[in-house]
């Protein structure tokens, strides 16, 4: 079989249906999560579900629909606006291993969707999460592996 008759990941683990199965599942997932909910601006989740199963797709070797109807993916830029922590990554990654595992799809299938998801997530990382309070014995800290600027060392005058 040549390159060009190659089979794609898209026809390989069922097209368009799998993916709507997926996406459907993960934002299910979103739609049930306060702090990850709270990131997308419109109150009905379709449009989003429906753009995010459009890029999937073309991705994978699909119709390119997303790309005739919304441009070039852009990702950071399209993320830019949004605060994407490393906690609401990894909240994010969560609901995409969930809608994973019920994809239907082989193992090695999960694993080389579950590599692509986990490089594109680490990406789009845009800002730090918040400080943490911890307490100590002279109060509320914030987590100690952060120093604070006035508590850092300067280096030596010259």
């Amino acid at each position: 079989m040549t390159t060009s008759q190659a089979q794609s990941f898209y026809d390989a683990v069922g097209g368009h249906e799998t993916f709507v199965r997926l996406v459907r599942t993960f934002y299910a997932g979103v739609a049930a999560d306060p702090e990850l909910r709270a990131l997308y601006p419109e109150e009905d989740l379709g449009p989003a579900e429906v753009r995010f199963r459009m890029f999937l797709e073309q991705y994978w070797g699909g119709p390119t629909t997303y790309s005739e109807t919304r441009g070039h993916p852009r990702l950071g830029m399209r993320h830019g606006g949004f605060a994407v922590t490393p906690h609401a990554r990894d909240l994010w990654l969560g609901h995409m291993r969930t809608a994973l595992q019920e994809s239907g799809m082989t193992d090695d299938q999960v694993a080389e969707f579950w590599a692509y998801v986990t490089r594109a997530a680490h990406f789009l990382v845009n800002s730090a999460d918040p400080p943490q309070a911890v307490d100590t014995a002279e109060g509320p800290r914030a987590t100690p592996d952060l120093i604070p600027v006035e508590e850092t060392p300067r280096p030596p005058s010259r």
